[in-house]
């Protein structure tokens, strides 16, 4: 068996796809030592296991979005024995109950040994949203309480809570269009 991944590596691959925390089936399939065919041959034969909020197939465009905001490394979009997935068929994903299914419907030892380390990882990735949210709590009655002389610390405090801004770059050339 593998040696056991620190549930902050495993945090990492948590991505959100429709306002759900989930892990590709590569992903998965690596924690569990499976190949990302096997795993997903497990899912078909199980459907009835895999309700939409337990796992569901990304669309084409959810996929290519995730592929081009870089949330993947190279490692994660190659599957197993094979160079890079095969471009037919589209991933699935696993909500933190679709991946403990995952591990029963597979069955074998590291499968059973990494679904304690993925739920710890997504419990501890749910806290941290918790405490951010009773830290924003915190912050408005502290504001209430204290006159508006420390409404820059505050606005200050916010401004560093709040994630940073992506901006997209287009992809492609500019042509300068001439004046005249």
């Amino acid at each position: 068996m593998k040696a056991l991944i620190p549930v902050e590596m495993i945090e990492r691959k948590i991505l959100l796809i429709r306002g759900e925390k989930v892990m590709l089936d590569a992903d998965i399939a690596e924690l569990y030592g499976v190949t990302t065919k096997r795993l997903n041959e497990q899912i078909r034969r199980n459907s009835d296991r895999f309700p939409e909020d337990f796992a569901f197939q990304l669309t084409a465009e959810e996929w290519q979005g995730i592929k081009s905001r870089g949330d993947l490394n190279r490692s994660q979009i190659a599957t197993g024995s094979q160079k890079h997935r095969d471009p037919r068929f589209l991933p699935w994903v696993f909500t933190e109950h679709g991946a403990i299914m995952a591990a029963t419907v597979l069955n074998s030892k590291q499968a059973v040994a990494m679904s304690v380390y993925v739920v710890r990882a997504f419990v501890k990735l749910r806290e941290m949203i918790g405490s951010h949210k009773d830290l924003a709590k915190r912050l408005d009655d502290l504001e209430k309480k204290y006159d508006s002389q420390f409404k820059v610390v505050f606005d200050a405090i916010r401004q560093l809570m709040s994630p940073p801004e992506t901006k997209k770059r287009k992809i492609g050339f500019r042509r300068e269009v001439e004046k005249g």
